[in-house]
């Protein structure tokens, strides 16, 4: 993705590979800082606090996670290094199925090595290639979503294509061009008129802070709305379409994603609008069955009863929103049922949300 005109991705090794950096998106919009890791425990933290967050981007840190922990291995002791910072990096959060993922497959290479030195090399090379795979992933699904939104714009005769989505599931979330916005900038660059309605996205307003400035930053023409407006808008047929991203979906169809997302669901079913998620197929969980099963992540209620932003001097300051005392319940996350999606945008292709489908697009899974 490009800012201020010169391209970034989320994640990204040092010359010497002996540091990770990422962009803090805690500050952002306000604040474009980069951040160095060093140490799986930096990698966990960031993870863990949101200094990177989304599915691909949690896997991509998860990897390098694991480089950084086999980096400082003492001799003789990589393997224990390595399976204490997996099971570490496993637990920093629980729904993102590409975390789990990225750390199980390093593991499974470095079994490939020869020696100590050996694994290394291999475990950094994987977190390398897991990185390279998510952005060409993304940029491959957004060719193919790019043709539903095509589709829609010759329907309307060439008129604007109105997009809503939930949360981001933009470049920021991945390592580039991102899930659910891959699709709008490859119908963008293939002359496509595209609006999207940004969702805020209570309560870390990753919709407000990131999905706005991305598209911004990108020149694609978007509005800011509250979270509960969407059904109004689908009601008033200013939506033509709605793509989200998803942190989990299990080989079912069904799809764990930022709270707030089986609503969205329920008024585009209500209102007869196709509902697509946007994901590689690392972020498919093959060994679960029904959402329900999914782990939903809570996190403090304290993010829910302040908020932060710029304030007149320039820095960014955290209010409290709430009387004192007000108990808060922050779950993280909702399940789509399969029922309520109309397809699945994949690097391989748009496939149905059912297990028959998805199963016949992978069959290696089956």
């Amino acid at each position: 993705m490009n800012i201020k005109n010169q391209h970034y991705r989320t994640i990204w090794p040092t010359d010497d590979s002996n540091t990770i950096m990422i962009i803090d998106q805690r500050k952002l919009p306000h604040q474009f800082i980069i951040e160095s890791l060093c140490t799986v425990d930096d990698a966990i933290t960031a993870i863990r606090d949101m200094h990177v967050r989304g599915a691909g981007l949690i896997g991509a840190t998860a990897g390098f996670g694991m480089h950084l922990a086999a980096a400082q291995a003492r001799p003789g002791q990589l393997a224990n290094a390595l399976a204490d910072g997996g099971q570490r990096l496993d637990k920093s959060r629980p729904t993102a199925r590409n975390l789990k993922w990225a750390v199980d497959r390093v593991l499974k290479a470095a079994e490939q090595g020869t020696d100590e030195e050996d694994k290394k090399r291999i475990v950094f090379e994987t977190a390398c290639e897991i990185a390279d795979e998510d952005a060409a992933f993304c940029k491959a699904l957004g060719q193919h979503g790019s043709g539903i939104i095509r589709d829609i714009s010759t329907a309307k005769s060439g008129g604007t294509v109105n997009i809503l989505t939930h949360c981001n599931a933009g470049w920021l979330a991945f390592v580039d061009y991102g899930s659910a916005t891959a699709p709008i900038y490859a119908a963008r660059d293939a002359g496509i008129d595209v609006h999207v309605w940004v969702d805020e996205t209570r309560p870390w307003n990753q919709g407000a802070k990131l999905t706005a400035w991305e598209l911004q930053q990108e020149g694609i023409p978007c509005t800011l709305i509250t979270d509960n407006a969407g059904g109004h808008l689908m009601q008033q047929k200013m939506v033509d379409m709605v793509i989200v991203g998803t942190d989990r979906t299990t080989h079912t169809g069904d799809v764990a994603n930022k709270i707030g997302t089986y609503l969205k669901a329920l008024a585009a079913h209500d209102n007869n609008i196709p509902f697509y998620v946007a994901l590689p197929s690392s972020t498919f969980d093959w060994n679960i069955s029904n959402g329900s099963d999914i782990p939903i992540e809570e996190r403090s209620g304290d993010e829910v009863t302040t908020i932060s932003g710029l304030t007149d001097n320039g820095r960014i300051e955290t209010v409290q929103l709430t009387a004192p005392g007000t108990r808060a319940l922050n779950y993280s996350f909702d399940i789509t049922p399969a029922r309520l999606v109309t397809g699945l945008i994949t690097e391989r292709g748009v496939v149905a949300a059912n297990k028959e489908a998805i199963h016949k697009l992978f069959p290696e899974h089956s």
